[in-house]
């Protein structure tokens, strides 16, 4: 697996296949027209609700898609898992990670999250357009990475303590602890998860180049399994345990979303 995180003084001349990812939870519609607007040239755009998510699906709030709709589209984005593969939002957001992840489910092998956002790429010398890319689709053959995600019941074996393993909730301190919940019916957490908020991975808007904190945090332990509120959030975790040199990591994309539908939680302080 490559390292995650790449830097715009980073990234090689040459072929680089752009995927845009910007988007808003508050406006759903908001990346595509900004897309539309204007974009990396060349650059796809997938949209976190239609792209990298299935809504169809009761497995949370942001479930999983299928190794089938994934697999479409990859190949109508026109991806080879050779390519040179950058992926970009608005910089310190979740989305371009949420889309590495699903790159990195499918074993593409060269694929980046860029460190800078939109503002500093059209300050750079990358051209930009508002055209609607039209890739040449490819036809691939993958072999997927089904030991990066967890279901609810390899979660629940974590829990029960019949597996092994960290369980780390990437939420604010208050949603972990029960204290507030602004979004799911039920309020507090998976038993027994650590909680590291994934707003600790970011410094000046931006995603630090490396969290020294993370493993004084988690204690060097592995298996670590990350969860969010529906696995949106817990990406950038996600990503930045891998950049860290942890190997064993795994994601619930259904989240605490999905977790609620039947299972018990637990809250407060103590």
């Amino acid at each position: 697996m490559s390292t995650p995180f790449i830097s715009l003084s980073d990234i090689p001349k040459g072929n680089v296949k752009w995927i845009d990812c910007r988007f808003s939870l508050q406006d759903p519609s908001r990346g595509v027209k900004q897309y539309e607007q204007e974009h990396v040239a060349g650059a796809v755009h997938w949209d976190l609700e239609k792209d990298l998510s299935d809504m169809s699906s009761e497995l949370g709030r942001h479930p999983m898609p299928s190794q089938s709709d994934l697999k479409e589209l990859f190949e109508r984005s026109g991806l080879h898992q050779n390519d040179f593969i950058v992926l970009y939002d608005h910089g310190g957001e979740p989305f371009a990670p949420r889309g590495w992840f699903m790159l990195t489910y499918a074993n593409f092998k060269n694929a980046y999250i860029l460190h800078e956002g939109w503002e500093e790429l059209k300050r750079s010398s990358l051209p930009l357009d508002s055209s609607i890319a039209q890739p040449v689709q490819k036809q691939l053959d993958i072999i997927w990475n089904e030991d990066i995600q967890m279901s609810k019941e390899q979660v629940k074996a974590v829990v029960s303590k019949n597996s092994g393993g960290l369980l780390v909730d990437a939420r604010s301190e208050e949603r972990y602890f029960g204290e507030y919940e602004p979004i799911d019916p039920i309020a507090g957490r998976i038993p027994g998860a650590l909680n590291y908020n994934w707003e600790r991975l970011k410094e000046a808007g931006r995603f630090k180049k490396s969290d020294p904190n993370l493993k004084a945090a988690l204690k060097e332990e592995e298996p670590i399994t990350v969860y969010c509120g529906s696995g949106v959030t817990a990406a950038p975790l996600f990503a930045m345990l891998k950049q860290s040199g942890y190997s064993d990591v795994k994601l619930y994309v259904g989240g605490f979303s999905d977790w609620i539908r039947t299972e018990r939680i637990e809250k407060g302080r103590s």
